[in-house]
């Protein structure tokens, strides 16, 4: 591979959620000399749970500091008091319903937060390490939900080129905050990263997300809501492969490179749907059929058609990593909310 970059002290933002949790997981168990330090507000979708765990089990290699982004001065001694040489950043409100009844908070997370990073970042690294690419990193967490909607019926998929067209004001908030990034790396040399993940599924995830909707609503026999026709396609990659795939850009992109990252499984939402009701259907072994739960609800305002990207660049660049199963995947995925027991947590 080309490049090569090695972290030490790492800041986390939004590392009690759920891709950040998983990403943590990953640093610590496959990078023993590095240090993980996770600033989180601990917002409704935050797992407190999995901080006490992650504090059990790594000890002094996890420093956890409960706080928002928004504020400077938690942020400046944040990076100061731990030497920060890289900053990962999850944080975000990333619901869209959620975006729709408050777009304001979205505003706030998203684009003052990521403002108050690059802001400190700045500040410290061109003290501590005058700016050196191969001495500090700041990596940017988008989505592909920036370029907008795709059409059903044509072949077209999302690249790194892809013009931004958000439609909702969480990808609007998110788009923001990709433009700040990449305004700090031109204008003031920050050394910087930047992936485009698509739709994430995996253990932990919040139960506002549509698997654990779906999931939930199967184990409770209650109506599984599925906006509009159910046609609305997405490209779904399991939780622990993105986080694999963050790690190798982190480590050896070059500065102010952007790679979309993804797993090539589009399902629409009712296919998927009916995946984990039949699986729900064998595992349970009681003779029902979930299928019968489907309801489909109102559409919601600017409901995006169609995700799907195009890996090319990251494969091209770096090889392709051996992904899992997506059925290994969503069958370990519905295991885990079945069996374990804190699914009935806020934060399941």
């Amino acid at each position: 591979m080309k490049n090569s970059y090695n972290y030490n002290n790492i800041l986390v933002t939004g590392g009690a959620g759920f891709i950040g949790g998983h990403f943590i997981e990953t640093l610590l168990l496959e990078n023993p000399d590095c240090k993980v330090i996770n600033l989180d507000a601990l917002t409704y979708a935050g797992d407190k749970f999995l901080v006490d765990k992650h504090q059990e089990k790594f000890q002094s290699r996890y420093i956890f500091i409960e706080g928002s982004i928004t504020c400077i001065d938690t942020v400046s001694d944040a990076l100061k008091q731990y030497k920060i040489d890289t900053i990962v950043h999850f944080a975000a409100e990333s619901h869209v319903d959620n975006s729709l009844d408050d777009p304001y908070l979205s505003l706030q997370t998203n684009i003052e937060g990521t403002f108050v990073l690059l802001k400190a970042a700045l500040s410290y690294w061109k003290h501590m390490f005058n700016l050196d690419s191969n001495k500090c990193r700041f990596h940017h967490i988008s989505t592909d939900e920036v370029y907008g909607s795709l059409e059903l019926d044509t072949d077209e998929v999302f690249t790194e080129e892809s013009p931004y067209k958000p439609n909702s004001p969480y990808s609007a908030t998110k788009a923001s905050s990709d433009h700040l990034v990449r305004a700090y790396s031109q204008s003031f040399n920050l050394p910087i990263t930047m992936t485009h993940s698509s739709n994430n599924f995996g253990q932990r995830q919040h139960q506002e997300k549509f698997i654990p909707t779906v999931i939930r609503s199967c184990m409770q026999k209650q109506p599984i809501p599925v906006y509009g026709d159910g046609l609305n396609k997405r490209d779904w990659v399991f939780v622990k492969d993105n986080c694999q795939m963050i790690d190798v850009v982190i480590r050896h992109a070059a500065i102010g490179s952007v790679y979309n990252i993804g797993a090539g499984q589009a399902l629409s939402n009712i296919e998927l749907c009916c995946m984990i009701c039949d699986v729900m259907t064998d595992y349970t072994n009681d003779n029902f059929n979930y299928r019968d739960l489907i309801q489909f609800v109102d559409d919601r305002p600017g409901h995006d058609r169609r995700y799907e990207i195009s890996m090319s660049k990251f494969n091209n660049d770096f090889g392709e990593v051996n992904s899992s199963s997506f059925e290994k995947s969503l069958l370990e995925t519905i295991c885990y909310y079945m069996d374990s027991d804190i699914t009935n947590k806020a934060a399941i």
